[in-house]
């Protein structure tokens, strides 16, 4: 595989030999970790892997753990100190839990602590309709969990669907902070803002509706499943609509538009605010890793692109995709992150690698 990179840039294998390498976090003591969920199924084989030993020469990791096995798709973990103490959050499909951290643990330690629990029925919709990933984020002494919907398009059952919830560090005090949301792969807050990754649904139209990256706030809905953007208008689905007037279900008003909208099946997932960086062109920007379309001929996404103002973004690293089949998709990105002011992080699941990319 030959990536694009920007002038001036190198790009290297920092580590390999993984299943589907999702999202990284760094600890209190500056190790790196990152999620694999194994595969597409709903499996009990994720794992949680620390990479150790950095080789300044060789740009690599010398040596990698695997700290945690046996999960539930670990989609992302998170590190968060509550009165005194170091915690590992493990995000997986069916709960939130964490662990006491202690520098240097090579293996989980203490007791579980369940603090949520999250609807984990079985695959309805392919391996994607039904959402199976929890993702996390920490601000002002709240934890922030995002639960995905359990269809492409439909009205829920369960309301903790297709949300963003707010809870303490313990577990304690939950409530919805945002609906309508079908699914956030990836929430951050940057500013005093809860910023997320959105992904609208499949079979309306070939180009039609964006996928989305914005600011979710409290107590707003942001549309799913009744209404789509597309070029910074948001217009209603008729079919949902329908639906709601048969079953005398009240649609909730309009939902705000969404700052940057992606070509339609983009799939964006993890994201990272490059504060400070030394290049110019990518300093206080976002990177968001667009995963791309399980239909491999859409040609969508499979992509690092920086946001550069509303609805516009430009490839930072690309070649992931050469073609239209199946066989010219060599890579998927799924997060990043930046590292130092030179250099940033990326984690393929396709090919569970971790790439180093700098300056």
């Amino acid at each position: 595989m030959k990536l694009n990179i920007p002038a001036g840039y190198h790009i290297s294998v920092a580590a390999e030999g993984m299943r589907r390498l999702r999202f990284l976090a760094k600890s209190p003591d500056g190790r790196l970790f990152c999620t694999d969920m194994h595969s597409l199924a709903d499996n009990q084989r994720g794992r949680i892997y620390i990479f150790d030993n950095w080789d300044n020469t060789t740009k690599q990791f010398r040596k990698t753990t695997l700290f945690a096995d046996k999960l539930h798709n670990p989609n992302q973990v998170m590190f968060y100190t509550d009165k005194g103490i170091n915690y590992i959050y493990i995000a997986e499909t069916d709960k939130l839990s964490r662990y006491p951290y202690y520098s240097g643990d090579t293996t989980l330690t203490g007791q579980q602590q369940i603090l949520a629990t999250f609807p984990a029925q079985g695959l309805s919709y392919k391996y994607g309709g039904w959402h199976l990933t929890r993702s996390l984020a920490q601000h002002n002494g709240k934890i922030y969990v995002s639960v995905g919907s359990s269809c492409n398009a439909c009205i829920e059952k369960e309301a903790i669907r297709a949300t963003i919830i707010e809870m303490n560090p313990d577990g304690s005090a939950q409530k919805t902070f945002a609906t309508g949301v079908r699914n956030s792969v990836a929430i951050k807050w940057v500013k005093d803002r809860l910023w997320g990754t959105m992904m609208s649904r499949d079979l309306m139209k070939p180009d039609n509706p964006e996928d989305m990256f914005g600011i979710m706030e409290q107590g707003k809905n942001y549309g799913w499943p009744f209404y789509a953007q597309n070029g910074q208008k948001i217009y209603p689905d008729k079919q949902m609509m329908d639906s709601a007037r048969l079953q005398n279900i009240t649609v909730p008003p309009k939902p705000p538009l969404a700052f940057c909208g992606f070509k339609p099946h983009s799939a964006p997932l993890g994201f990272d605010w490059f504060s400070n960086f030394s290049d110019p062109q990518l300093t206080n920007n976002f990177l968001v890793a667009l995963h791309g379309s399980t239909s491999v001929w859409r040609q969508r996404g499979n992509a690092v692109v920086m946001i550069t103002g509303r609805d516009k973004y430009v490839d930072v690293i690309s070649g992931f995709q050469t073609g239209k089949n199946k066989a010219d998709r060599l890579g998927r990105p799924c997060d990043v992150m930046m590292n130092d002011a030179n250099s940033f992080f990326v984690t393929d699941d396709k090919n569970g690698a971790l790439y180093y990319v700098w300056k």
